[in-house]
């Protein structure tokens, strides 16, 4: 924390990761947050705060992707898209998008569940961005979604549905309710959330494509329409990109504030928090007369004790904290629990060793949205010829350091990357030997997401901050890349080539993400 945010003040973005789509709700004095998570499994992260500054992970609504088989391998940019999040008839309710299948919801009496299972609320390729309201004033239930034009060949709109009280089918066959092609300027309108106020319905949504949009008020007196448009935030001179989908919050005193992700390319959408008020006009202001601030007083609210979503973990009894997602479906034997500390993967044999991405068991979390230290100490347990096993940068490229078992027992330590045209990865470094398999691995990040490997060998099982024989760096610098939708990603994975027969395990201990050190 900084000297200005300790006198009132904080500092964008509150959410320094990719935290992409986020929407928000208050109940009571507590507040929730959820994002997309495409993929990862589990999904639907569940995040807290009690000021909108300071959040933490309690978890996540989604156990599995559905169907089964669609999400055995990974499909990055697939599954969970933009969802919602409401309070309604004392349960918590998540709608979202899945572009190939249709809206889904899950529903929950507490915000750590039980969530119920997964239901299609409408069936449909390219339906996307889904938003429910329960209408007070009139007591109907209505829903509005957008539209994926690489599943639809539809885009720049959005429809309205009434939607089943409970909350689990629609009414209507759907009405067209903006039509954004109408509106000059407008472009690839999404990201719908919908709310009522002062008379009006309201959607806020954006517009323009994530990296250069702007985002958007509409409202209307009938849910139907028409609707009157304007840009309520937008970059300016500002630093902030694309100020892009989010969700409006209003405090228990009265205090308006809207939560927006920026595209921040490897680093992902990582979250800002802006100040909201009514004008006299009756039009929400968001930010400093439409434009992101940098920083601000802080929300009226109690004071919290400084937070931020976990990402160091000693895997206690061998299972991981909620910071960390498989890149598909997981199945049983991935990963063992046990008496002690430490991640226990099994080196899983695979007919794609040869490049990570197409690998379903690894274990990942999000890239620090600013320069740090990623430490974690690896064990090699495996005897397999080639059983391997380490810390990658995951995106569109990657690059990894960890331990390999070669032909001859003897275990080295292994630097290798995959361009993003790449169908295999090769050596960015010679192997070095790496006696009693043990090793800590180190990536320090820099400014423009760039990342350099390091090592060191000597007996990081110990617990010591820092073995004798390093770090020494191995390599050259690695640029990380995202995938399409999705920041690049922490990964750990053990892994071995195709064949018969159980491949041994490797050992994590000691994961950390620290500040970034000069030396």
């Amino acid at each position: 924390m900084t000297a200005g945010e300790s006198a009132g003040t904080y500092t964008n973005p509150v959410l320094n990761a990719d935290w992409s789509d986020p929407d928000v709700v208050r109940v009571g004095d507590d507040f929730y947050l959820t994002a997309s998570s495409f993929g990862r499994v589990p999904g639907l992260p569940l995040l807290h705060s009690r000021n909108l500054v300071d959040w933490t992970l309690v978890g996540h609504a989604l156990d599995r992707l559905e169907p089964e088989h669609e999400f055995a391998g990974p499909r990055h940019d697939c599954g969970v898209w933009a969802p919602s999040l409401r309070h309604h008839a004392g349960r918590f309710w998540i709608f979202w998008g899945d572009p190939d299948q249709g809206v889904f919801q899950v529903n929950a009496p507490g915000i750590r569940g039980p969530w119920t299972a997964p239901h299609l609320v409408k069936a449909g390729r390219g339906l996307i961005d889904p938003c429910p309201l329960w209408d007070e004033e009139s007591g109907e239930a209505y829903l509005v979604h957008a539209w994926a034009r690489s599943r639809s060949g539809v885009k720049n709109r959005l429809t309205g549905h009434r939607m089943r009280p409970d909350g689990t089918g629609l009414l209507d066959e759907g009405t067209v309710i903006v039509d954004a092609d109408r509106l000059p300027g407008w472009f690839t309108l999404e990201g719908p959330k919908l709310y009522r106020h002062d008379g009006w319905y309201w959607i806020l949504a954006p517009a323009g494509s994530v990296e250069t949009g702007w985002q958007g008020a509409f409202r209307s007196r009938d849910f139907f329409g028409p609707y009157e448009e304007r840009v309520v935030l937008e970059q300016k001179d500002t630093g902030v990109n694309g100020p892009h989908q989010g969700g409006w919050v209003r405090t228990a005193s009265g205090e308006d504030w809207f939560l927006h992700f920026q595209q921040r390319g490897a680093y992902g959408r990582v979250v800002h928090l802006q100040p909201m008020r009514w004008g006299p006009d009756g039009w929400p202001v968001i930010g400093d007369d439409g434009a992101p601030v940098a920083g601000h007083p802080r929300p009226a609210l109690p004071p919290q004790p400084p937070a931020a979503p976990a990402t160091d973990d000693d895997f206690p009894g061998g299972r991981f904290g909620p910071q960390w997602s498989w890149t598909a479906n997981p199945r049983a034997g991935w990963a063992t629990e046990h008496a002690g500390d430490g991640l226990r993967l099994a080196c899983l044999r695979s007919a794609d060793a040869h490049d990570l991405r197409l690998l379903p068991s690894v274990l990942t979390q999000r890239f620090p949205g600013e320069p740090s230290v990623i430490e974690v100490d690896l064990r090699l347990d495996s005897d397999e010829p080639g059983a391997r096993a380490g810390l990658a940068v995951l995106g569109d490229a990657y690059r990894w350091i960890g331990l390999q078992r070669d032909t001859d027992g003897r275990v080295h330590l292994v630097h290798r990357f995959a361009e993003s045209v790449a169908e295999a990865e090769r050596d960015a470094d010679r192997p070095r030997p790496a006696p009693g398999g043990r090793a800590r691995l180190r990536i320090e990040t820099v400014p423009g997401a760039r990342c350099r490997f390091s090592y060191s060998l000597g007996d990081p099982g110990r617990g010591d901050d820092a073995p004798g024989d390093g770090p020494h760096p191995v390599g050259m610098e690695f640029a990380a890349t995202p995938w399409r939708w999705v920041g690049a990603l922490l990964g750990l994975f053990a892994l071995a080539p195709a064949g018969q027969g159980h491949a041994g395990t490797a050992s994590f201990t000691r994961f950390r993400v620290g500040p970034h050190r000069t030396h």
